[in-house]
Parts: C-alpha cells; sequence; structure tokens
C-alpha cells in the first residue's frame, strides 16, 4: 500500500531539500507531486505562504524511488506474460506458412492492440510514441521517445512481455493468430544483426575446437534468428536445449567426412 507525507519550504527547491534529508533519498529518487508552489506575498512579508510536496511513501515508511517503482512493475510484467505460459513453444527451424489476415480485418486489430499497447506504456513511462505498421500480414507497432531503457529491460525481457500481452489481446478474438511485434526505438533490428554476429562467432568456435558451443539462454525469438541464420552453414548444426520459454541454444560441429584432406 502506498501512503504519503508532507513536507513545506520556501519553495519547492527548499522542500524537496528537507524531504531528502529527511528520508534519506537523493532528490531524484523521490517520487512526489506538488500540492502548492508558495507564494512571497506582499514585500516578502504579508499573505506568505510555503510550498508544500507530497512524497509517496511504501508500507515500510520508506520513501518510494520513481525509477525502481516503474521497474518493479516491469518485472512484474514479465512474470506474470511468461509464467503463465504454459504451451510448447513453436518449432523453431520451420517457418509458419502464412495465414494473411484481410487488410482491413489486420487495421481493427491493430487498434485493439495499440490502445491496450498504450495503457501499458502511459503507466510506464511518458511521452512514448506508437506507429504501425501492417506488413505480410503481421502488426509491428513501432514505439519512440519515452524511456526507452525500461521498455526494452534487461536483455530485452520487458519488451518481450509487453509483446506478448499485446498479442494475446489482438488474438483474443480472433480465428486464426496474428504475428504482432512491439519495437522500441529500432531495438528489435539491432538485436537481429548482434545475434547474427555472435552467431557467426560462435560457430566458428565450434568447428575450430570440433566441440559444442552454448550460447546463454535465449527466448524463441532469438533462438529462430540464430538458427535460420545457421541453416545452410555446412560445417555446424544448431540445437535447442532445456525446458521452458528461455532454453539454451547449442551449436555442434558437423563431423568431418573420413579421407578428406584437411590441407
Amino acid at each position: 500500500m502506498t501512503d504519503f507525507t508532507e513536507f513545506e519550504g520556501k519553495n519547492v527547491d527548499k522542500a524537496l531539500e528537507i524531504a531528502s534529508k529527511e528520508l534519506g533519498k537523493s532528490i531524484k529518487e523521490l517520487q512526489y507531486d506538488v500540492v502548492s508552489y508558495g507564494s512571497t506575498g506582499i514585500f516578502g512579508f504579508v499573505g506568505v505562504k510555503k510550498a508544500k510536496i507530497r512524497v509517496k511513501i511504501g508500507s515500510n515508511g520508506e520513501a518510494l524511488d520513481s525509477a525502481q517503482e516503474v521497474q518493479d512493475t516491469a518485472r512484474d510484467l514479465v512474470a506474470a506474460a511468461f509464467d503463465a505460459e504454459t504451451e510448447a513453444p513453436p518449432k523453431e527451424t520451420e517457418v509458419p506458412a502464412k495465414q494473411e489476415e484481410p487488410e482491413s480485418d489486420l487495421t481493427e486489430l491493430a487498434a485493439v492492440g495499440e490502445k491496450a499497447l498504450r495503457k501499458v506504456l502511459d503507466y510506464i513511462c511518458e511521452e512514448a510514441k506508437i506507429t504501425i505498421d501492417i506488413q505480410n500480414g503481421r502488426i509491428v507497432y513501432k514505439i519512440e521517445g519515452g524511456n526507452s531503457g525500461l521498455l526494452i529491460g534487461k536483455r530485452g525481457q520487458t519488451l518481450e512481455a509487453i509483446q506478448y500481452l499485446v498479442e494475446k489481446i489482438v488474438n483474443r478474438q480472433n480465428g486464426s493468430r496474428v504475428r504482432v511485434l512491439v519495437d522500441v526505438e529500432g531495438y528489435l533490428s539491432t538485436r537481429k544483426i548482434n545475434l547474427k554476429r555472435i552467431a557467426t562467432k560462435m560457430a566458428a568456435k565450434a568447428q575450430k575446437m570440433n566441440k559444442p558451443v552454448t550460447i546463454g539462454q535465449m527466448n524463441a525469438y532469438d533462438r529462430r534468428i540464430v538458427h535460420l541464420h545457421l541453416k545452410d552453414n555446412q560445417d555446424v548444426r544448431t540445437q535447442s536445449m532445456g525446458d521452458g520459454y528461455y532454453r539454451k541454444l547449442v551449436i555442434f560441429p558437423k563431423k568431418r567426412r573420413r579421407g578428406k584432406s584437411d590441407n
């Protein structure tokens, strides 16, 4: 439960200094609202009013850190999204057949998803703009502005959670599944380039050492990028290992043919 504590000062800055000192938090960490900006009155004597701020206090009596509160909310989104996922992930080496919806239907579905996405963004950050791109039977929401770091999260986990929720809402009343992507400041494109670079480097390592190499724990989208990137590499094969949404991707060197010269 969130409570509030009020602080007064000659002006807002003074009130913040007092709150910072009493609560043991830096001013940047405080989450507060300005109740009154105060007034200097007439000649500084008559009608003087102090500025007043209202600082959010947690149930433990400590001041809430605005950024931390948003990060906790983002973590909750991730947990709620992926802990609830019980379906087995699709085969990552196969490209599903396209079942494109009529563009008019996708436009309506895109509007539904945009409304849901806007609610999530408004809760996490401010001034984030959404543009919609419908291509190849897929809805892509592009986000610009706001706090991109919070929206993306560690290793893109917050962005994945947001995308998961929006996709579920879009497909809730739709007969066939519509693919939904949510991108922040071109993150997905940059991520794809980096994954391909890592995949190429690790494949070369597996060949040189003639031993399997592992690329951490990856989500289904990232694993699929690596699988497809190395699909035509004649010297290695890829395989996802482990259970759950986040699994390890292992690159195995293919056995060299006997009698083949190494020269």
